[in-house]
């Protein structure tokens, strides 16, 4: 993380979130001055070194901000005397989204388990189980001989029972109760007692209309400080409640020469698979496959890659605005392979 600063007529700040890169090289790739430098990729994303994906010579920076309009997860910032140039409607907008539609979200959780950066913050609640069943149980505690089978067999785990016997006759240590707010009246616990002990009465049914419809209330967050728009979230989703606008169109290739020895090295390289920070890469029948529905373009696995043998064609971007010709060249070289 760096904070860079330079005053003249206009106080301009460059700022760098090191949470929110990538490692795409996106930004360096548009620098005009060359001021800005990938670090070694492979070696921080194993955690064998800790710096800073991306490092900036203040001296040859010239503050310009096209590297901050550049970076699809907006992890560089250039402000212009406290104003975030990316708020000016006279500079270039990344029109990307993820977003959760509160009126459709089922709040299942599944987006928060899938996402591979842990920007869904996800909380449910769920209605008391006792509000929704209605019965009666009582054990007579003179025939129970605390065999133990209606604990062992409670499907919800509703009775405790404790049986220490000191003697054949002795009780005074046993004890069962039934947790009211567990159990669900099924009766099991009756029909497995030996002694028929236990009295149970399960009114749910006929009382229906009288208990409220159960309602499942939550909230489900997408972090726009970490997400990139892989969309693993939006396919997962088992209602179609999250829509997510990745910043590229285009294809990833794998492409091999056998006889320059440019082939996948599988599970002995495995650098992509370490760098991608979608989780789109896995390693299958020992060659490197990227699932482009989870893919976002980005191109760190391209500049990752030992063997440069994989091939990012972009055909299209969610960049808008370019008003400047100088820009507007730089900013569609994005578009080429890489």
């Amino acid at each position: 993380m760096f904070n860079i600063e330079r005053d003249g007529e206009e106080h301009r700040k460059l700022s760098y979130n090191d949470k929110k890169c990538v490692g795409c090289g996106i930004c360096t790739d548009v620098c005009p001055t060359s001021s800005l430098r990938l670090g070694p990729l492979v070696p921080i994303a194993r955690g064998l070194i800790e710096m800073d994906l991306i490092s900036v010579n203040q001296d040859s920076c010239v503050f310009c901000g096209l590297c901050s309009v550049a970076c699809p997860f907006d992890s560089l910032s250039l402000s212009i005397d406290g104003e975030n140039i990316k708020d000016m409607g006279n500079y270039p907008k990344w029109e990307t989204e993820s977003q959760v539609d509160d009126e459709d979200c089922m709040y299942c959780g599944r987006c928060n388990e899938v996402c591979p950066r842990d920007s869904i913050l996800f909380e449910r609640h769920l209605p008391d189980p006792a509000d929704l069943v209605r019965g009666e149980i009582e054990i007579n505690k003179e025939k129970c001989i605390y065999c133990s089978f209606c604990a062992d067999m409670c499907p919800a785990g509703a009775i405790d029972i404790k049986n220490i016997p000191t003697s054949s006759v002795d009780v005074l240590n046993n004890s069962i109760e039934v947790d009211l707010s567990k159990c669900i009246f099924c009766g099991v616990c009756k029909r497995v007692c030996p002694e028929d002990a236990i009295k149970q009465i399960c009114s749910t049914c006929m009382l229906r209309e009288e208990i409220e419809v159960p309602e499942i209330t939550g909230e489900t967050i997408i972090l726009e400080d970490s997400c990139v728009n892989c969309s693993w979230c939006s396919e997962i989703c088992p209602v179609d409640a999250i829509t997510v606008t990745k910043p590229f169109e285009g294809k990833l290739e794998l492409v091999e020469n056998e006889a320059d020895d440019k082939i996948c090295k599988g599970d002995s390289c495995h650098a992509c698979l370490d760098v991608c920070p979608c989780n789109a890469v896995s390693i299958v029948d020992g060659k490197s496959v990227t699932n482009l529905d989870f893919c976002n373009l980005c191109g760190a696995c391209v500049t990752a890659c030992p063997q440069d043998i994989r091939v990012l064609t972009r055909t299209g971007m969610k960049l808008t605005n370019i008003n400047s010709e100088s820009w507007n060249e730089i900013l569609n070289n994005l578009l080429a392979g890489k």
